[in-house]
C-alpha cells in the first residue's frame, strides 16, 4: 500500500516540477487542484493548515507544502520522495542553463513561450484562491484579519511579519471579541535574450555548501525576498558574483518551473561546476526537509487546541490574503496588453467553468502565447 502511495507521489510531483511556473502562489494553487480537488488526498481545511504552517518556518513555501503532502501520504519516505521529485526537474533545468551560461555566454530565448504562461498562471491562482478562501473564511470574524494583512502588505510590511501579526492579533481578536460562528462562504469578494560572461572566481566547495545551508536555514518569504537576501553576501561581502550575475541567476530561477530557490543550482554551477551545483541544491533545500519532518506531526495537535486552532484559522486567512496580494501585484505586471488579457480570459474560463487541469492549461497557454507573440 505504501509503495503504491510512493508511486503516486513520484508521478504527481515530477509532473508539478515540470509545469510549476509562476512562483510559490501559483504552484500552491496547482497543488491544491491536484491534491484536494482531483485526488482528494487531503481535505481543503487540512491543506490550508499545511500551507499556513509553511509560512511559519524558513524555506521555500511550495516545496515545503509538497514535503508535507508526502509525509501525510507515506511518512518520512513520502516526505523525501515528494520533495526530491518536485525539486529535481527545476534543478536539472537551471543546472543545464548554468552550464550553457558559463560555457557559451548565452542562453536560449524563452520569452515567447512565457508570453502565454504568465496570464494563465494568474487564472490558476485565482481559481485556487476562490476554493481555499471558501474554506479559510469560516466566519465573518475572520474578514478583519485578512483585511489587516492586506493593508499591512500594501504599506510595505514584509510577508513573514504580516503573517505573524495576522496570526497573533487574529488569535486575540477571535478569542476576545469574535463568536465562533458556523462556516459561511464569505470569499466571494474579492525575456529578452541573455548575453553575459560567467564568473571565473574559484570558490571552495565547503564554503559554497555552508553558505547555501545558511540561506536555507534562515530564508523566510521564499523566492520573493531571495534577491535582497543573497545580494548582501554574494555580491557585497564575498564578491563571488557581480550584481548583474546575481540578477541573471534569479531570473533563471523564475523562468524555469518549480521552486525559485533552484537559483542556487545555477549559482553553484557558475562557481563550482557540476559538483557546486549539486552541493548548492542539496544545501539550500536540506533544512526544509528537517523543518517539515519536525513540524508535520505537530499540526494535528495544534488544530485540536482551541487556542492554537484559532491561531491556525488566523494564519490561514492571512496566507490567503498574502496569496491574493501577490496575485494582484503579479497581475498588474502581466496583464498589460490585449493578448495577455485574451489568454487570461480563456484560462479563467477553463479554470472556473471547465476545471481543466493545470498541466493542460500550461501547455495550451504556452502554445497560444507563442502564436500571439508572433503577431
Amino acid at each position: 500500500m505504501k509503495s503504491h502511495r510512493l508511486g503516486g507521489l513520484v508521478r504527481l510531483f515530477l509532473k508539478l516540477g515540470f509545469i510549476g511556473f509562476g512562483g510559490p502562489a501559483a504552484v500552491i494553487a496547482m497543488m491544491e487542484d491536484e491534491i484536494v480537488v482531483r485526488r482528494r488526498w487531503l481535505t481543503r481545511e487540512h491543506y490550508l493548515d499545511l500551507v499556513g504552517a509553511t509560512n511559519l518556518i524558513p524555506g521555500p513555501n511550495s516545496t515545503e507544502v509538497a514535503m508535507h503532502v508526502g509525509y501525510e501520504r507515506a511518512g518520512f519516505r513520502g516526505l523525501i520522495t515528494a520533495g526530491s521529485c518536485f525539486i529535481m526537474p527545476a534543478a536539472l533545468m537551471t543546472g543545464t542553463l548554468g552550464w550553457l551560461y558559463a560555457t557559451y555566454g548565452t542562453l536560449p530565448e524563452v520569452t515567447p513561450f512565457l508570453f502565454g504562461i504568465k496570464p494563465a498562471v494568474i487564472a490558476i491562482i485565482l481559481g485556487a484562491l476562490w476554493r481555499l478562501g471558501k474554506a479559510a473564511f469560516k466566519s465573518v470574524s475572520l474578514v478583519p484579519v485578512a483585511a489587516g494583512v492586506l493593508a499591512a502588505l500594501a504599506m510595505g510590511v514584509t510577508p513573514i511579519a504580516a503573517l505573524l501579526a495576522g496570526g497573533i492579533l487574529g488569535l486575540v481578536w477571535l478569542r476576545l471579541y469574535a463568536k465562533r460562528a458556523s462556516p459561511t462562504n464569505l470569499f466571494g469578494l474579492l525575456m529578452p535574450a541573455w548575453v553575459w560572461q560567467a564568473s571565473s572566481q574559484e570558490v571552495p566547495l565547503w564554503k559554497l555548501g555552508l553558505f547555501f545551508l545558511k540561506v536555507g536555514s534562515v530564508l523566510y518569504g521564499s523566492g520573493y525576498v531571495l534577491v535582497a537576501f543573497l545580494e548582501g553576501d554574494l555580491v557585497q561581502n564575498y564578491q563571488w558574483l557581480s550584481q548583474q550575475q546575481l540578477l541573471d541567476a534569479v531570473a533563471i530561477g523564475q523562468v524555469t518551473p518549480g521552486p525559485v530557490l533552484t537559483t542556487a543550482t545555477f549559482i553553484g554551477v557558475l562557481l563550482g561546476g557540476a559538483p557546486g551545483g549539486a552541493l548548492a541544491t542539496l544545501a539550500i533545500f536540506l533544512p526544509s526537509f528537517v523543518f517539515v519532518a519536525i513540524l508535520n506531526p505537530i499540526i494535528p495537535k495544534l488544530r485540536q487546541s482551541v487556542v492554537m486552532g484559532a491561531f491556525l484559522d488566523a494564519i490561514n486567512v492571512s496566507a490567503v490574503a498574502l496569496m491574493l496580494f501577490v496575485t494582484i501585484r503579479l497581475g498588474a505586471g502581466v496583464l498589460t496588453g490585449w493578448q495577455a488579457w485574451l489568454v487570461f480570459g480563456l484560462a479563467a474560463l477553463a479554470v472556473f467553468r471547465y476545471r481543466i487541469s493545470a498541466a493542460w492549461l500550461v501547455a495550451g497557454s504556452c502554445a497560444l502565447g507563442l502564436g500571439l507573440s508572433l503577431l
